[in-house]
C-alpha cells in the first residue's frame, strides 16, 4: 500500500472536481444576478419616468400615488411614493445592499388631455406585458419633448372664442361685449403662453397684472356715453381663461379620496388666488377712475339715486329683528327706473338695438357645444378622436342641469353647482363602467363649465362698490362664492359616486379616474 502521505500529497478526482463546480456554480450565480439588477434598473427607470408624465401632463392627482404604487408590485421595483403638489418623492429600496436611494420628481405643467390619454396607454401597455420597460421609457421620453399639438396663436384663437362666448352665456354680456372679451382672453392666453416661459419674474405677477388690464380697459370702454359696453361682463369673461376650475376639479377628487394634504393645499389656493383676481379687477378698475376725471364724476354720479323725495316721521321696522320698536328719521325714495333693467350686472334697457341687449335664449343650443368644444382643444384634445365627442355632450348636460337649477333656485351658487357636478359625476361614473372609457378625462370640459356659471350666479367677479370698505369685502365675498362652487363641485360628484356604486360593482381603481 501506498504511503499515508502521498494521499494526502496526491488529491483525488473526486475531490479535485467540488472546488471547480463551485466556482463555475459561483460564476454562473453573478452572471445571473448582474443581468436582473440590470433589468431591475430599467424598470426603476420606467417608473420614474412614468411620475415625470404624469406630473407634466396633468394626471388626477388622486390617482397618481396608487397608479404608481400598483406599476411598481406589478413590476418588483420595490418603491414607496409621496405625492405632494407638484412633486413626488420616490424611495427604491435595494434588497442585496440594504440601502435606499430617494428621487425628487418635480414637474409643473398644464393639463393636456391627449398626451394624458397616450401615457394611460403606455402605462397598460407596460404593465399588462404588451410593451418592455425600455421601449416605455422611451415613448414617454419622446412624448415628453413632443410640441404641444396646436399652435400658440390656435390655441389663443380657442381662448377667443371660449372668452367671447362665456360673456354672453354667463355674465349677461351683449354682441358687442362678447368681441371685447374675446380679444382680452386672447392677450391672456398669449401672455401665459409666450411671455410667461420667458421670464420667470414676470410669471410671478402675471395673474395680477392681466386682470389690472382687463380691468382698465373694460372700465375705459363702458365710460364712453351711450352705455355700448358693460364693465361687468367684459372684465369677467375677459380673465375666465385663468379661472382655477381645474384646480378646484382635482381638490375635490382629491378631499374625496381623504388625501387632505394635496386637497386642502389646492382647494386654499384656488380661493386666495380667486381673491387675488377680484382685487386685480378693483385696481385696474380704480386706477382708471384716477387718470380720467370725467369717468371718475360719472361713476360716482351714477351711484347715486336721482329724483329722491323725502318724507319726514315714525317709522316701524316691520321685519326687523325687533318688529315693534318704532324709529324717527328721514326715508328716502328714489322714483327713477334706472336700476330696474339690470340684467346680472349690466344695465339693459328693452327698446336698446338688439346688439345692446342679451341674446336670445336659443342661442344657447349653439354656443354651449361650441364652447365646449373650444374649451376641450385648449386642453390639447385631439379634434380627430371620438373622446372629443364625448366631452361635448357631457358638458351640454351639466350647462342644461345647472341652468335648469339657476331657474328654480336663483342665486344659489352651491346648489346650482352641485346640479352640474352631480350630472357630470354620474354620466363619467357610468362611461368609465359601461363602455370602458377614461371618466377624468371625460369630465373635464364639464367641470370647468361649472366654475365660471357658479360665480356668475353670484353677480360674477366684479360688482359695484361706492366705498373702499365695501370694495375689500366684496373680495371677500368672492373668495367665498368660490368656496360655495367648490363646495357645491365636491358634494354632487361625491353624491354621484354614492349613488352609482349603489346600482353596480366597485372599480378597482380609485374614482373618477381611468
Amino acid at each position: 500500500m501506498p504511503p499515508r502521505s502521498d494521499s494526502k500529497r496526491w488529491p483525488s478526482a473526486a475531490s479535485t472536481l467540488l472546488p471547480l463546480r463551485a466556482i463555475l456554480r459561483r460564476r454562473s450565480s453573478t452572471t445571473v444576478i448582474a443581468r436582473n439588477v440590470e433589468e431591475v434598473a430599467k424598470r426603476r427607470k420606467f417608473i420614474l419616468k412614468l411620475a415625470k408624465a404624469l406630473l407634466s401632463f396633468g394626471a388626477p392627482s388622486h390617482r397618481i400615488e396608487s397608479q404608481l404604487k400598483a406599476a411598481s408590485d406589478i413590476l418588483d421595483a420595490q418603491a414607496e411614493f409621496v405625492h405632494l403638489p407638484n412633486i413626488i418623492i420616490v424611495s427604491i429600496r435595494n434588497g442585496d445592499t440594504r440601502s435606499t436611494r430617494t428621487h425628487f420628481v418635480r414637474a409643473t405643467g398644464r393639463i393636456a388631455l391627449t398626451s394624458l390619454h397616450k401615457v394611460h396607454m403606455i402605462y397598460r401597455d407596460v404593465l399588462h406585458d404588451n410593451m418592455g420597460t425600455e421601449e416605455g421609457t422611451e415613448a414617454l421620453k419622446t412624448l415628453l419633448r413632443s410640441r404641444p399639438i396646436y399652435r400658440l396663436l390656435t390655441r389663443c384663437a380657442l381662448a377667443f372664442v371660449c372668452g367671447a362666448i362665456i360673456c354672453v352665456l354667463s355674465f349677461g354680456g351683449s354682441a358687442v361685449d362678447m368681441w371685447i372679451s374675446g380679444a382680452c382672453a386672447f392677450c391672456l392666453q398669449y401672455l401665459g403662453l409666450n411671455t410667461v416661459h420667458k421670464s420667470a419674474m414676470y410669471a410671478n405677477v402675471y395673474e395680477i397684472s392681466v386682470t389690472i388690464i382687463v380691468a382698465f380697459v373694460a372700465r375705459g370702454l363702458s365710460s364712453i356715453p351711450g352705455n355700448l359696453f358693460c364693465y361687468s361682463a367684459i372684465s369677467s369673461a375677459g380673465v375666465v381663461v385663468i379661472l382655477p376650475g381645474f384646480t378646484v376639479l382635482t381638490s375635490a377628487l382629491e378631499l374625496m379620496s381623504r388625501n387632505i394634504f394635496c386637497g386642502s393645499v389646492r382647494i386654499v389656493y384656488a380661493i386666495i388666488y380667486t381673491l387675488f383676481l377680484g382685487f386685480g379687477l378693483t385696481i385696474g378698475s380704480d386706477l382708471y377712475l384716477v387718470v380720467d376725471r370725467r369717468a371718475r364724476r360719472a361713476y360716482y354720479r351714477g351711484n347715486t339715486p336721482q329724483d329722491l323725495t323725502y318724507t319726514h316721521g315714525r317709522f316701524t321696522m316691520v321685519n326687523g329683528s325687533s318688529p315693534w320698536i318704532s324709529v324717527s328719521g328721514v326715508l328716502a325714495q328714489g322714483s327713477s327706473t334706472e336700476f330696474d333693467h339690470i340684467y346680472k350686472g349690466c344695465h339693459r334697457e328693452p327698446y336698446w338695438p338688439w346688439y345692446k341687449r342679451p341674446l336670445p335664449w336659443w342661442t344657447a343650443f349653439f354656443l354651449v357645444p361650441i364652447y365646449s368644444t373650444c374649451s376641450s382643444l385648449s386642453n390639447l384634445q385631439a379634434w380627430n378622436q371620438w373622446q372629443l365627442v364625448v366631452m361635448v355632450v357631457f358638458s351640454c348636460c351639466a350647462y342644461a342641469a345647472n341652468r335648469a337649477t339657476s331657474t328654480v333656485l336663483p342665486g344659489r351658487t352651491d346648489i346650482v353647482s352641485a346640479s352640474g357636478a352631480f350630472v357630470i359625476g354620474s354620466l363619467g361614473n357610468v362611461y368609465s363602467r359601461v363602455v370602458r372609457g377614461t371618466a377624468f378625462t371625460s369630465m373635464v370640459t364639464g367641470v370647468l363649465f361649472l366654475v365660471p356659471s357658479g360665480i356668475a350666479q353670484g353677480g360674477g367677479l366684479t360688482q359695484t362698490y361706492h366705498s373702499s370698505a365695501e370694495q375689500y369685502s366684496g373680495g371677500f365675498s368672492l373668495a367665498l362664492r368660490m368656496i360655495s362652487v367648490a363646495s357645491g363641485v365636491t358634494i354632487g360628484l361625491f353624491v354621484s359616486q354614492v349613488i352609482v356604486y349603489l346600482f353596480g360593482t366597485r372599480k378597482n381603481a380609485a374614482h373618477f379616474a381611468f
